[in-house]
């Protein structure tokens, strides 16, 4: 059942449509799949028996002709959306064997539509890195080696799990976050494609929180019509998160393959940083080629604020996350370490459950918001935020979408940079800036470096305006015919 599985998303639901083979069928073939997938690491939890009996409720729906948008196609879920009755823990061991009582409204959305679940997959801890090293379940490792190399690569993070789930074909898709860049990186590392939609797009509810103004749920997928249909899906209004956007969900799958002549693409000169590889100027040179030829206009643009977002980010990005991981305290849910007073088993439970990345950030968070520093620090961090936005609304009164690398460098080897936060910390410095102005942002599989790695281009949208970047989207992955796909070393 090889062959199911190296489906697309859009093959999948045809063939399942057509009756080719039912969803029990494409189901087992994933099961086996990620059974056989340990090496990876890229689920932290299986679920084959729920996911063999949604598949036997999808083919009896297909056989009422009652078939959802997603009838019967396994996905993969990221471990920071509660799922009902099965174990939550955004990959830390502070919420211990944590079984919510209730289902997150992204993945009620998708079951709604019919699709399956086969298990939660492996995340930075908290959704808080770059390389998903900080997972208190151990670090996931990319389907894809460097040519002539055993060395484990990291898939990126934090939806390190769901990229290389999708690029190792161990699910159809899978849903991510991102709040600093977490779907579009790892994206770029493992050769897939991944949308961080218009902040409010997607709803949060039920979704562990790491910072409640930038996190963003998204798909991981293996082609931009795939991302397309899923993100259909995931969207929506919902009165439970009074941050949701009461917007109508267009159908997103119908703007791909849509002419983009006349568009005009602005390429932001602040994004040419200092050291960055000649293999990304050259991709993003060629990718500026291939819109040209598709019939789009180039235009420079000068997002001037741009230098100021990491700085920007590292600060609301820890004060959001201290305040909102403040619940974990061992009194309500998950781990509770015994001490002999109350501040006791607040210091050993946090102390026990937090990952070293985690209370690095609850620690510069409960300092840029303290008596003194809050002004300093938050305050003035809100203020060029709102700057980076306004850059944002300047610019795209000159173009309609915005070309820029998706990341420094191709992925690089597991604990290459976990020394060094702040190095970690640069590999956002292309992605953080749309979480700051809440805009859409996609990264499209573009080529591969020297050592036969995936890279990654970024597109940037309007507000609401995800159509746009899926029309230009297929354009860049049209030209850019990618269809390299990583050796299974990993299949045991």
């Amino acid at each position: 059942m090889g062959e199911l599985t190296s489906l697309t998303l859009k093959a999948a639901l045809d063939g399942l449509k057509a009756k080719t083979f039912s969803s029990v069928e494409i189901t087992q073939a994933h099961v086996d799949a990620v059974a056989k997938s340990k090496a990876l690491n890229a689920y932290i939890l299986e679920t084959p028996e729920r996911a063999l009996q949604m598949a036997a409720a999808a083919d009896a729906r297909i056989a009422r002709g009652e078939a959802g948008l997603l009838e019967g196609a396994p996905l993969g879920i990221k471990d920071l959306f509660c799922t009902e009755s099965f174990r939550t823990t955004a990959a830390s061991k502070i919420l211990g064997d944590f079984k919510p009582t209730y289902e997150s409204t992204v993945t009620a959305n998708l079951w709604r539509d019919g699709a399956v679940m086969l298990g939660k997959l492996n995340l930075d801890e908290f959704a808080m890195g770059s390389a998903n090293e900080t997972s208190a379940f151990g670090p996931v490792t990319n389907p894809w080696r460097a040519a002539g190399s055993n060395q484990s690569l990291t898939p990126g993070g934090s939806s390190g799990g769901s990229a290389a789930a999708v690029a190792a074909d161990l699910c159809l898709g899978a849903t991510a976050t991102d709040t600093g860049g977490s779907i579009r990186q790892p994206a770029a590392f493992t050769g897939t494609v991944g949308i961080k939609p218009t902040y409010g797009r997607c709803s949060r509810w039920g979704i562990v929180a790491f910072a409640s103004s930038l996190d963003q749920a998204g798909p991981i997928a293996k082609t931009v019509e795939d991302a397309a249909i899923l993100l259909r899906s995931m969207s929506g209004h919902d009165v439970k998160d009074s941050t949701s956007l009461p917007v109508d969900v267009p159908d997103f799958a119908s703007f791909v393959g849509k002419s983009v002549k006349g568009l005009r693409i602005g390429v932001p000169k602040e994004y040419r940083v200092d050291g960055m590889p000649a293999e990304i100027e050259a991709l993003w040179a060629q990718g500026i080629a291939w819109l040209k030829e598709a019939g789009c206009e180039i235009v420079d643009v000068s997002l001037p604020h741009t230098k100021y977002a990491l700085p920007t980010y590292y600060i609301v990005a820890p004060a959001e996350a201290s305040s909102n991981l403040a619940r974990y305290d061992g009194m309500r849910y998950g781990l509770r370490a015994e001490g002999k007073t109350l501040a006791d088993v607040y210091q050993n439970t946090r102390g026990a459950g937090f990952g070293d990345e985690v209370k690095r950030r609850i620690l510069i968070g409960a300092y840029v918001l303290s008596a003194g520093y809050y002004d300093a620090y938050y305050l003035k961090a809100q203020k060029v935020r709102r700057r980076i936005a306004d850059d944002f609304k300047a610019a795209f009164e000159k173009c309609d979408a915005l070309l820029t690398p998706a990341t420094p460098s191709a992925a690089f080897p597991i604990g290459q940079k976990d020394v060094d936060p702040v190095t970690m910390y640069l590999n956002d410095v292309f992605t953080v800036t749309a979480n700051l102005a809440g805009v859409p942002a996609m990264s499209i599989p573009a080529g591969l470096d020297k050592d036969g790695l995936p890279l990654g281009l970024q597109l940037i949208g309007r507000t609401l305006d995800e159509g746009t970047l899926f029309s230009l989207g297929g354009a860049l992955e049209k030209a850019a015919d990618f269809r390299a796909k990583p050796k299974a070393w990993w299949a045991s």
